[in-house]
């Protein structure tokens, strides 16, 4: 299996909605820089700060050290949105091949517009083709496992703050295109 994390290039791109106006932002990924950590450090203080405050466990700089302690950028993609920082996600390579899905944050004001659905998609779809098992933890109570849920990820096991989640390789999806170029090419 291929140990050597994500291909650089970016997975997914296209449009969302923006809460709170009336259009929608074109939005794409990019590889993360060392430089990112700081912005990714904020936007994690605020998409972590209400499930962190259910559970009794806020702390606005134990939030950012933890981030900065554990940010690799090779293994990174910050979203953009709109040209603007709006998120980003990784996967880091686990000893077992599996890659474990982590700092996948958000902008609150670009969720529910599609944007980490087709982020998530893009990224299981390439471990899909791997046949990589990837897995994540998520806080206990967050709306977050849904979506995870939704994409076929189960859990594996559990505790007062964190439920972790398993997902194992699915078929290959292929789009119409690359449908079309297969049916060619066994022709």
């Amino acid at each position: 299996m291929d140990r050597r994390g994500p291909p650089r290039r970016a997975p997914a791109e296209g449009q969302a909605r923006v809460k709170g106006t009336a259009g929608t932002a074109a939005w794409h990924l990019r590889p993360a820089t060392p430089a990112d950590v700081d912005p990714v450090a904020e936007l994690r203080t605020v998409v972590l700060r209400a499930d962190l405050t259910r559970l009794g466990r806020y702390d606005a700089g134990r939030v950012r050290q933890r981030l900065r302690d554990g940010f690799v950028a090779g293994h990174t993609w910050v979203i953009e949105a709109g040209g603007e920082f709006a998120g980003c996600v990784a996967l880091r390579p686990e000893a077992d091949g599996a890659r474990c899905l982590e700092h996948f944050y958000l902008d609150p004001r670009l969720q529910g517009g599609g944007i980490g659905t087709a982020v998530l998609r893009g990224l299981l779809e390439r471990c899909d083709r791997d046949a990589i098992r990837v897995r994540l933890n998520v806080l206990s109570g967050s709306p977050a496992r849904r979506l995870y849920e939704r994409h076929g990820f189960t859990l594996e096991s559990e505790d007062a703050v964190d439920v972790f989640l398993v997902r194992e390789p699915g078929p290959v999806q292929l789009d119409a295109s690359r449908r079309s170029t297969m049916r060619k090419t066994l022709s």
